[in-house]
Order: structure tokens, then C-alpha cells, then sequence
């Protein structure tokens, strides 16, 4: 993988100086609106409860396939970035998994909140990963992220939903198989690899679903949250955030050294690691009846911390690889 790097470096587009609050601005503010609307104006949860559902079963699914089977996957060449990805999504699981397990800190852990904010620690927004992608490592990002969006969301939701399945007492197996955002990316993956695409005339109402899904999931996420669950639940707060935003940068970096990725590959494996999590989680949550407007507020604080976790990725950790740009 060594001798890739020169190949690949000048089309890396080293993020110095990028004002990460900026970039993610536009996705807390939709937060906040929504928050505001429902608890201000006529809008209100009875309002906002059929928006999850549409949210949950049709727009987030077509956002997820369409972000998945738009740009081909070439394995061969991104195996060692697809290793990378999947051993950091099960560096994460094992770690949240792990929280009450830890002597001292387990028997203080609500089990509830524990099964809905686990998902926190390990999921991550997709649009944001494909639009820092492109602005990271041009085009060629947009082509290792659908990589890593392709085989690591899979394995993410069924981590997602595992949890919650077992402290609700759902079948686990039956809640696989009738989760839209599983089938969703299954598919994508699938018609990915099978070359399968979008015809020309449909993919722009996907596109207009997609960007309804993003605006939509993210204000209902505002609109869910209560913060008082925030300061009944603080050290598991800080507990799944810590995680999501320091450690998971951390594996990032070890990843990328012990596979010798490239220059590219470890930048955009960087930038993967330390998004906000998903807006998609509150959705999860509140569907599977477990403690959504927790989550609500840890996606919102997701947002809040993604400016330092990719300056921390990207602008302190990426030049001490030795294939990262100087």
C-alpha cells in the first residue's frame, strides 16, 4: 500500500485552517429550529410523531440506498480502508458494550439508556461523511466513503438495534428483518456490487427524498429532545460522547499506521471516525419505544463536539502518520 501514497497525495486536499463549526452549523441549526417549533408553536409532538414514522420508513431507507449504490465500490483496491473501517465500527461496539461491564461504573448505568444511547458511540452521519469526503480528498473521497458507508452501516444498525431489542424484549431477529434502515443498506451494498444503479430519471426524485430526509430527521431530533434527561444521565453521557468523539479518532489513527493506508485513504478514514453521530439514532429510538428524547439530546450534543473531533482527526492526528501529508 506503501508505494500508492505518491499517486494519491496530490489529490488530497490537506483541511488546514477549515472552520469545522461552519461546516456542521447548517445541521445543529435544523436541530434547534425544530426544537423551537415544537415546544413554541402549534406544532407540537402530536405533530411531530407521524414525521418520525415517514422519516423512519421511507425517507431515511432512500437516502441510505442512494447514498450507497451512486458510486461504485472498487474492493480490490479498497480492501485494506474496508478492514480499517469494519475493525474501527467493532472497536466502538466492543467499547459502548463494554460500559457496564466496567467495575464501578456499570451498577451506576440506567439499563434503558444504556441500550438506547449505545448506538450513539458507533454510528455516524452519512451526508456529513460524504460531504467532508469531498471536500477532504475530492471526488476519489466520495468514492472511499461510499466504501465505508457500504459495508460499515450494516453492521452498525444491527448493532443499533441489538441492544434495545434485548432490554424491550423484542425479537431480535424479527426487528433485522423489518428495519428499513437495514434493508435499506443490505440492498444498496447489493445492487452496488451486482452494478446495479438508479435510472436517470428516478435519481432526482431520490435526491429530493434524501435531502427531505435529512431536513426532516434532524428537526424531528430537535423536536423529541429533553434536556432534562441529559443531567439525569451524566456519566453515561459522557461515558458514550467520549467514545464517539475521542476514542474512536484515537483507534482511527492506530488503524491507519497498522494497515499503512494511504495518504488519502487515512484522511478520509480519519474524517469517518470522528463525525457527529447519526441523526437517524433518535429516529431508531423512539421507534423501538425505548428513551428517545435522551437521545435527542446526545445527537444534538454529537453536533455540538464534531467541530473538535475532526480538528482533532484531521489537523492534529493526520500529519503524525507517516504516509499523511506534510
Amino acid at each position: 500500500m506503501a508505494g500508492k501514497s505518491a499517486d494519491c497525495a496530490p489529490a488530497l486536499r490537506y483541511p488546514r485552517g477549515v472552520n469545522y463549526a461552519f461546516l456542521l452549523l447548517p445541521d445543529f441549526a435544523l436541530i434547534f429550529g425544530g426544537y423551537l417549533v415544537c415546544r413554541y408553536t402549534a406544532l407540537n409532538r402530536s405533530v411531530w410523531q407521524p414525521v418520525e414514522a415517514l422519516v423512519y420508513y421511507l425517507l431515511f431507507p432512500v437516502l441510505l440506498f442512494q447514498s450507497i449504490v451512486k458510486s461504485p465500490i472498487a474492493l480490490g483496491e479498497a480492501s485494506a480502508l474496508m478492514a480499517a473501517g469494519l475493525l474501527l465500527s467493532l472497536g466502538g461496539i466492543a467499547l459502548v458494550y463494554a460500559l457496564p461491564l466496567l467495575p464501578g461504573l456499570g451498577r451506576r448505568l440506567d439499563a434503558g439508556a444504556h441500550a438506547s444511547a449505545a448506538q450513539v458511540a458507533f454510528r455516524f452521519n452519512s451526508f456529513m461523511a460524504l460531504a467532508l469526503a469531498e471536500r477532504v480528498a475530492g471526488s476519489q473521497g466520495l468514492q472511499l466513503i461510499a466504501v465505508l458507508i457500504g459495508v460499515c452501516v450494516p453492521l452498525l444498525n444491527v448493532a443499533a438495534v441489538w441492544p434495545m431489542a434485548r432490554h424491550g424484549e423484542h425479537h431480535f431477529a424479527r426487528e433485522l428483518l423489518r428495519n428499513p434502515l437495514i434493508l435499506a443498506t443490505v440492498s444498496g451494498l447489493a445492487a452496488n456490487l451486482l452494478g446495479l444503479r438508479l435510472p436517470d430519471w428516478l435519481a432526482p426524485s431520490a435526491t429530493r427524498i434524501g435531502n427531505a430526509a435529512l431536513v426532516l430527521g434532524l428537526m424531528a431530533a430537535g423536536a423529541g429532545m429533553q434536556w432534562g434527561r441529559l443531567q439525569q444521565q451524566r456519566l453515561l453521557t459522557a461515558s458514550v460522547l467520549a467514545i464517539r468523539h475521542l476514542l474512536l479518532p484515537l483507534l482511527a489513527w492506530g488503524l491507519a499506521r497498522l494497515l499503512a493506508l494511504d495518504a488519502t485513504q487515512s484522511a478520509v478514514l480519519l474524517a469517518f471516525s470522528a463525525l457527529p453521530t447519526a441523526s437517524s439514532c433518535y429516529v431508531l429510538a423512539a421507534h423501538m419505544g425505548t428513551q428517545g428524547p435522551y437521545v435527542a439530546g446526545l445527537v444534538t450534543l454529537s453536533t455540538l463536539l464534531g467541530p473538535l473531533s475532526l480538528w482533532l482527526a484531521l489537523a492534529l492526528l493526520l500529519p503524525q502518520l507517516p504516509l499523511g501529508p506534510r
